[in-house]
């Protein structure tokens, strides 16, 4: 057993290989790879600086912004929804947060950790809001910030955005979303639609590994956590006479000690995960050298095709398909066949995942996407091929043998 042990430990780490056709992650481009295996430099070696500030630089031209606040939270995803919220809200504060889906109870879940007093509204899973439905909730709870999500994968639906900025400057209230799912796959205009902070991932349509956070931040966002830090600190000299805490309740998520490290005076607030920079940068250094919105246009292209293939094997896609994100799409599950089955054989005997479902979804639908990398012909035909046969083999009595000469004939004349 001791000698088994020590052969275990001393085996090279070697995943299997597999095509991610999943909702996310995704396999990430290869030149990220490459890029992340470059050597480590000192996080102040003036190169170091560079890189810094030309990765600011690129992710300005993937939000569409003119943001001087404009870099990464060390952490996945998560992380940089994290410091947005915790940055922003005071204990006490109405924060509305409209879901429809798994995503946006996240967002609720941060945002009451964080001491808001959170609203939410809810809309049926397959379906969005419209804007008139969010002004009527944002009348009604007077909110210091609109948290919602653009595109949420556990419902396949993307939110309509271009409306809202609008309506939160009549009602002065900071607007937030998490565009994580979204980004570079659907359309996002953080300045045209007013957003006041925006953050992201890099392992949906950005091609990359999970681990880094890129957030924009408008002047109205920076100027009112960095007001509300300057004026409790004055209060917790003075004492509080309720004997609660006003600071941002963390260190490593506060935003106002990020952005110094960020800006011109570099002042200690961590070591910044270089190999994560070096991967984010190159996974905007792709989008641009393509193109943003040929990026978003490419993401459409084959996650329609991956629709055609689905439907011509008689497979009904879920939601409300003028809201779909472009880069994922649920499907039912035949009654016939069991769909965790179906998984398994596709990633065992095909080396193919495709996602599961979660809540009122669970064991209802698949998940399946073609974003970043995967988002390109011979991905999207061997996960539908993939799908028609293990789908055959396990009892489906719809149409058989349909799905990739659908999705081929898209290609030459949809």
């Amino acid at each position: 057993m001791t000698q088994l042990n020590n052969q275990t430990q001393a085996q090279a780490l070697n995943p299997p290989p597999r095509l991610l056709m999943g909702p996310g992650p995704i396999n990430a481009d290869p030149r990220v790879l490459r890029a992340m295996s470059a050597q480590l430099i000192g996080q102040y070696d003036p190169a170091m600086t560079g890189y810094m500030n030309e990765t600011m630089a690129r992710y300005r031209k993937v939000f569409k912004t003119d943001n001087q606040w404009t870099f990464l939270i060390d952490g996945t995803s998560r992380a940089g929804i994290e410091a947005v919220l915790v940055s922003a809200i005071r204990p006490g504060d109405a924060v509305l947060v409209p879901i429809f889906g798994r995503f946006g109870h996240l967002l609720a879940e941060i945002a009451q950790r964080a001491g808001a007093e959170v609203h939410t509204i809810e809309a049926p899973w397959g379906e969005v809001f419209t804007p008139e439905q969010i002004e009527e909730a944002i009348k009604k709870v007077q909110p210091k910030m609109l948290a919602i999500v653009q595109g949420d994968t556990s419902t396949t639906m993307c939110q309509p955005l271009e409306h809202l900025g609008d309506i939160c400057r009549r009602h002065d209230v900071l607007f937030y979303s998490d565009a994580t799912a979204s980004i570079v796959g659907n359309e996002f205009k953080t300045d045209e639609w007013q957003l006041d902070a925006v953050s992201v991932g890099l392992q949906k349509c950005l091609g990359g590994p999970s681990g880094s956070a890129p957030v924009t931040l408008s002047e109205r966002y920076v100027n009112w956590v960095r007001k509300r830090k300057k004026v409790e600190a004055g209060i917790r000299t003075e004492g509080h006479k309720d004997g609660s805490e006003p600071f941002i309740r963390s260190n490593y998520f506060d935003i106002p000690m990020i952005l110094d490290y960020w800006g011109e005076e570099r002042l200690n607030h961590h070591t910044e995960a270089t190999t994560m920079l070096y991967g984010a940068s190159e996974c905007a250094r792709i989008v641009i050298e393509e193109g943003v919105d040929a990026s978003i246009a490419r993401h459409a292209l084959h996650g329609s095709a991956m629709v055609q293939g689905v439907q011509a094997l008689g497979l009904k896609v879920f939601g409300n398909l003028e809201y779909k994100m472009n880069n994922v799409l649920g499907v039912y599950i035949p009654d016939e066949v069991e769909g965790d089955k179906v998984r398994g054989q596709m990633l065992e005997d095909f080396g193919i995942e495709i996602g599961t479902s979660f809540g009122p979804l669970h064991g209802k639908i698949w998940r399946i996407g073609t974003m970043g990398y995967n988002a390109r012909k011979s991905a999207v035909l061997q996960t539908l091929s993939c799908l028609d046969a293990c789908l055959a083999a396990n009892g489906y009595k719809g149409p058989k043998g349909e799905a990739a000469a659908a999705a081929l004939e898209f290609y030459a004349h949809g």
